[in-house]
């Protein structure tokens, strides 16, 4: 089972491309998790992981997601390689969003940001869910 579920808080505004094939929408961001544990005396530390959404998800949080927003991801590691012009061979680890959500207040979201780019500066490396949707207990097969 390949399944991650993220909170944190963006780095930056989501970055928007198109394919060059069929000109489908990818939002592309960073999210900084903080992680669980510090050592004593250390400050805690975050992880800078790489979100990608596609189509109408990446709409979704290219339109309402900015920089220092805390929000939730729920989605799967994905990892692939590709050659340069100069032929050396890159290797990139991302989560591809399958479902995000708003994690703060709207009031919050404001102060949050400014919190943020005090503690990372500009350079650190709402919700649209599944489709899935139960009516009641008695679709569920357990």
């Amino acid at each position: 089972m390949n399944k991650i579920i993220l909170m944190g808080r963006l780095t930056r505004d989501p970055e928007v491309r198109y394919t060059q094939t069929n000109n489908t929408l990818v939002a592309s961001y960073t999210l900084a998790v903080n992680r669980r544990f510090a050592k004593p005396g250390d400050e805690r530390t975050a992880d800078f992981i790489n979100i990608v959404a596609w189509s109408k998800l990446g709409e979704f949080c290219s339109k309402y997601f900015k920089k220092g927003q805390q929000v939730g991801v729920i989605g799967r590691i994905q990892t692939r390689t590709w050659d340069d012009d100069q032929g050396v061979k890159h290797y990139i680890t991302e989560v591809v969003a399958e479902e995000a959500y708003f994690a703060d207040s709207k009031r919050d979201t404001e102060a949050t940001a400014n919190t943020f780019e005090n503690t990372f500066g500009n350079t650190a490396p709402g919700s649209m869910g599944s489709d899935f949707e139960v009516s009641s207990n008695d679709d569920l097969p357990f």
